[in-house]
């Protein structure tokens, strides 16, 4: 059975990122899920300099190896003034270090979600821009607006057509990581 890793690109614990990963990696089929927390990872601030007095931090090492064995990865980003978290970025940076090639060419699907009508679409298009660079295999990309009005945390999407466009991404996605 493949494998996907999964997690919420915050390191708040009650992140609605971390509840829209887990919601959208809940309707995959077949496939294992491994769910990870960024406060798992939380390493000192990148510097040059601390990689040059230290390495990498084992954190950095572990978080790419769950890249390497998994067969896909499903993030849903948090907003921070239009950006990755602080916590997100820190971890991407130290990765990008271990290893240039930060997500292997794996399949990808990039979510975000946020209480406004914008749903993170600032921090969702840095993420894809950014992404693309490295990874041919971004199979999509998916904003739920509004979180609160939007979501429910039994019934799932509340929007039909919200929830038809999520599930029909879904369903590329989960046909990539098994091909």
């Amino acid at each position: 059975m493949k494998k996907i890793i999964v997690f919420g690109a915050s390191n708040s614990q009650s992140s609605i990122n971390k509840q829209f990963a887990h919601y959208a990696a809940q309707q995959l089929k077949n496939i294992e899920i491994e769910i990870l927390d960024l406060n798992d990872y939380e390493m000192p601030i990148y510097s040059i300099d601390k990689e040059r007095e230290n390495g990498f931090p084992k954190e950095a090492v572990e978080f790419k190896q769950k890249i390497r064995d998994c067969d896909g990865v499903l993030v849903s980003f948090a907003e921070h003034n239009s950006a990755y978290t602080a916590a997100f970025k820190n971890i991407y940076d130290w990765i990008s270090r271990v290893e240039k090639d930060v997500w292997l060419n794996k399949p990808m699907i990039l979510l975000s979600t946020a209480p406004g009508p914008r749903g993170g679409l600032g921090v969702l298009e840095l993420a894809y821009n950014r992404f693309k660079r490295g990874n041919e295999n971004i199979v999509g990309t998916f904003s739920l607006p509004s979180f609160g009005e939007n979501f429910d945390s039994i019934e799932g999407i509340k929007n039909p057509e919200l929830n038809e466009k999520l599930q029909g991404l879904l369903s590329l996605f989960e046909e990539k990581v098994n091909s």
